[in-house]
């Protein structure tokens, strides 16, 4: 049943997805079961390589794995989901399920957020401090700086969940989305959701541009430090150091800033779900290679086991 009476709550939601067209149902099942299991399989893949070798156990990989984990979970809080539509037909969910999707997928995006700022922070440690990094980017500093970014995210996510599962749905139960996110829900709600809109944009402004004012901060000061240096070598080193950085960084927070802050009145579904997938799949699968492709103790490790697994293969470092 799609259409309510009003004083009718809706128990269950359809998430239309991607298209209805169903010549390509199995072609996207094939495609976003290669991008999910790429991403699983390169962020798990990151996060062993950082716990079996001790040499990687610094502040920025004990972030980047935490920023692994994040993009498994918030990737796995959607995906799986939107490939039994494409594979099964099954796009109904449940009103508990979608709630709980919501909340997972707005933990560990925001816990990403955090983690980015936080990884900003070590950068300006690393380039700017290099003589006091270590009493500096200690680990009780980074655990608390892990901590916190998880403690957001889950504030962050009650708070969505909390006020957009307050507003009633009697109108449709039709998700014109392959997963239940915030402003697709709330467009559906026959309540008065100007408050719950004001919510939305205030918190995430205050999530984002905080983020990013630490980011923007930490990179201000390491380009002034890094114009400073009079050799080239150290110029080049020191940017390289932030250059995988800097890429996830503007991926996200484009994609984010984009998909969230524009007002409501000019939100495009169709342009949103494409924005969507970029950042609940196409990111989380970056995020690994290009860390992987820019940090030389990731190259040499992974070229280490290749030796190792492939004995008659060049060992290249």
């Amino acid at each position: 049943i799609t259409s309510m009476e009003n004083n009718t709550e809706v128990t269950e939601f359809i998430l239309l997805g991607l298209t209805n067209a169903p010549e390509l149902q199995v072609p996207l099942f094939i495609i976003f079961t290669f991008i999910y299991l790429t991403n699983v399989l390169g962020n798990l893949g990151m996060i062993l390589l950082i716990l079996l070798d001790s040499c990687l156990h610094t502040p920025m990989y004990f972030f980047l794995s935490n920023l692994s984990l994040a993009d498994i979970c918030y990737s796995t809080a959607v995906t799986p989901k939107m490939m039994a539509g494409f594979l099964l037909g099954d796009k109904v969910i449940s009103y508990n399920a979608c709630a709980a999707q919501m909340f997972f997928f707005a933990v560990f995006a925001t816990v990403e957020s955090y983690l980015l700022a936080s990884m900003a922070c070590d950068r300006y440690a690393a380039v700017c401090k290099p003589l006091h990094y270590s009493t500096m980017m200690t680990t009780s500093m980074c655990t608390r700086l892990a901590i916190g970014s998880y403690i957001c995210g889950f504030l962050n996510a009650s708070i969505h969940v909390g006020d957009v599962f307050s507003l009633s749905f009697c109108k449709s139960n039709m998700v014109p989305h392959f997963f239940c996110d915030v402003p697709a829900l709330m467009a559906l709600s026959c309540s008065y959701r100007h408050v719950s809109e004001l919510i939305l944009a205030l918190l995430e402004s205050f999530n984002i541009f905080f983020a990013l004012l630490v980011i923007l901060i930490s990179y201000l000061f390491i380009f002034v430090t890094i114009l400073k240096m009079p050799s080239v070598e150290g110029y080049m080193k020191a940017l390289s150091t932030c250059a995988s950085h800097l890429t996830a960084v503007s991926i996200f927070y484009g994609t984010v800033i984009f998909m969230y802050l524009q007002p409501s009145s000019s939100h495009s579904m169709d342009t949103d779900k494409i924005a969507s997938v970029f950042y609940t799949m196409i990111i989380p699968m970056l995020n690994p290679m290009v860390y992987s492709l820019r940090n030389k103790e990731v190259k040499n490790l992974l070229h280490a086991l290749t030796h190792i697994l492939w004995p008659t293969l060049p060992l290249h470092y």
